[in-house]
């Protein structure tokens, strides 16, 4: 299997990438109480601990289904090696840019069911940009109990090429709705908080705990907080201000890296009718690093 490179991809090897199409997998798993305690933890609530037949918080499904890769089997980046169920893209840097979810409200996932993760590729696409080259990687997941379809999801992952010093630099967004929000809640990064989503998530991602790989091997200035951490305290900050509200749709972007070196905060907008509800986070210089939204039943 060859290595990571920054060489210009041909077109053998991304029409050798695209064979992944199509290709699926299937895992089973159980939702047991224990995860959604340490999540609840590591989020900083008080929640009564989780009793069989409890719905699971939005995004919860996230704490299951998780990669159990071999020590032996692991690349030098802690992800496991490259192949198998994803295409083995040649480039560096791997992220979780995006997703689009989906619940059936009829139908909640809840602990202590039996479930079973249906997994397809369904594009692979690469493009050359002013920071190098990209490939896109679009995975549907379908979640099902014994009642039937649960949840879909749409994850994107996107694998980049290795920085240049002359790379340029993206200009930062400013936040969709920047002083108008209703809701805000600052959120400290250190060590012990991403270490502690790395675990849940069974993640051995190097860039989120092992500042000196992230720094020296991946030209980081930090740790980089995970995206899928932001995202799941998107939706905390709207359980917050609605406890009692319920998520049918979700879908989130990553903008702009997150490292643990400076405090960042979650915001959140209601529509005027209260059915949506717009979400972001920024960093400590007010820039956008994740925009999402949230539609309630």
């Amino acid at each position: 299997m060859p290595g990571p490179c920054t060489a210009p991809l041909d077109a053998t090897t991304v029409a050798h990438l695209q064979q992944w199409c199509g290709r699926g997998e299937t895992w089973h798993d159980q939702l047991h109480a224990a995860p959604l305690r340490g999540l609840s933890a590591t989020l900083d609530r008080d929640d009564p601990l989780p009793a069989p037949g409890s719905a699971l918080p939005p995004l919860g499904h996230w704490l299951y289904f998780l990669p159990t890769a071999r020590q032996s089997e692991l690349g030098a980046d802690g992800h496991p090696r490259r192949g198998g169920f994803l295409p083995p893209v040649p480039l560096p840097r791997r992220m979780w840019a995006g997703g689009r979810l989906a619940w059936q409200a009829d139908n909640p996932l809840c602990v202590g069911q039996q479930v079973e993760r249906r997994s397809t590729i369904r594009s692979v696409t690469h493009k050359a940009g002013r920071t190098g080259e990209l490939v896109f990687v679009l995975v549907e997941h379908q979640i099902h109990n014994a009642h039937g379809l649960a949840l879909t999801e749409a994850h994107d992952i996107v694998y980049r090429s290795a920085p240049q010093p002359d790379d340029p630099v993206p200009p930062p967004q400013t936040p969709p709705l920047a002083g108008q929000q209703a809701w805000s809640r600052t959120i400290v990064p250190d060590d012990v908080l991403l270490f502690r989503y790395s675990a849940l998530t069974f993640n051995g991602h190097r860039i989120h705990y092992d500042r000196r790989y992230a720094t020296e091997v991946e030209g980081y200035p930090g740790l980089i907080v995970h995206g899928p951490l932001i995202a799941t305290l998107l939706l905390d900050l709207l359980r917050r201000e609605r406890p009692r509200s319920q998520v049918a749709r979700f879908e989130f972007r990553a903008v702009r890296p997150t490292f643990d070196l400076h405090p960042f905060s979650v915001h959140g907008a209601p529509s005027a009718e209260g059915h949506c509800v717009r979400l972001w986070a920024q960093d400590h210089e007010g820039f956008l690093t994740m925009q999402a939204s949230a539609e309630l039943a």
